[in-house]
């Protein structure tokens, strides 16, 4: 889609010399350099200034460098949109995976959703969770990934443009070291937590951890709350690492080895489902009203 010699300029750029270059791209240096020379033949501009002590920049060569990273990513962006375009018309489900946005829940209802929809596939699309990650695959969502199953409330879905399916209303949990004094309990009455730093995120996240805040701000001062900004991999290593309580779900039983998460006697819950497009095509609303057909027979059945 763009002449490969953007990408040995790159490399040469990158590495600093034409035998570093060389040895990267599993080729000689003189085809590095012919390269080089036919690039600047081509455009009619000098790139490099090349003398005894190695290879530098010319201006002209500062600025192509710039441009040429960003065809180059842009050129195989295209192709990412070319080819999720090409699966808007068929029955692909991408589903976006994170450590705290995991896919198990739909993968434990696969067997009857292919019941219903046995020309449904998944893809599973891991991602990092960052909040910058969070709020483009968020608002982006049916670009890139169609479905993100995770813990959310209707503040959640205002502020990121998106919508959710209630698959449950998850208790909320906590999570310790394996190490902690408590973790030997397998239920924790609000007591236990008496003395110890509960971390919690921040004010306005979610109503349902405000109203778990508040309580216990207002009955159970014996217990120092910390605020944290996002829910990522840093403030369960955070967790572990300062022997802290941290609030979580059973969903995140596996996001790190030397946690133990374990439930509490209070009532206090947080809906758990999938986050899609206002938008959906098809293909998603048929998998919605599959789960939903599925999660309404299995409630039945209880």
């Amino acid at each position: 889609m763009y002449n490969p010699q953007l990408e040995t300029f790159i490399r040469v750029v990158d590495a600093g010399s034409f035998n570093k270059a060389a040895e990267e791209s599993f080729i000689t240096p003189t085809a590095v350099i012919k390269q080089i020379n036919l690039l600047e033949e081509n455009l009619g501009v000098q790139l490099f200034i090349r003398t005894h002590r190695g290879l530098s920049l010319t201006k002209a060569g500062k600025s192509f460098y710039n441009d040429a990273k960003y065809i180059i990513q842009y050129c195989k962006d295209s192709v990412v949109r070319a080819k999720n375009a090409m699966q808007e018309d068929t029955n692909l489900i991408r589903i976006g995976t994170s450590p705290m946005t995991p896919a198990q829940i739909l993968v434990a209802l696969w067997p009857k959703i292919h019941e219903l929809c046995p020309d449904i596939k998944f893809q599973l699309i891991p991602f990092e969770n960052t909040p910058e990650n969070a709020r483009e695959i968020l608002k982006n969502l049916g670009k890139h990934i169609d479905i993100v199953a995770g813990i959310f409330d209707d503040t959640l879905l205002e502020l990121r443009k998106c919508e959710g399916l209630q698959l449950e209303q998850t208790p909320i949990c906590c999570a310790v070291s394996i190490n902690h004094r408590l973790a030997n309990k397998t239920k924790l009455k609000i007591e236990d937590l008496y003395g110890e730093n509960l971390m919690l995120i921040r004010r306005g996240w979610s109503h349902y951890v405000d109203q778990l805040r508040d309580e216990i701000w207002t009955n159970h001062p014996q217990i120092n709350i910390v605020n944290f900004e996002f829910y990522d991999v840093n403030v369960f290593n955070q967790c572990e690492n300062g022997n802290n309580v941290l609030m979580a779900v059973s969903n995140w039983e596996h996001v790190h080895p030397l946690l133990k998460i374990i439930p509490v006697e209070w009532s206090h819950r947080i809906p758990f489902g999938l986050l899609y497009s206002p938008t959906p095509s098809k293909t998603v609303k048929r998998l919605l009203t599959a789960v939903q057909t599925v999660i309404h027979y299995d409630n039945n059945r209880k």
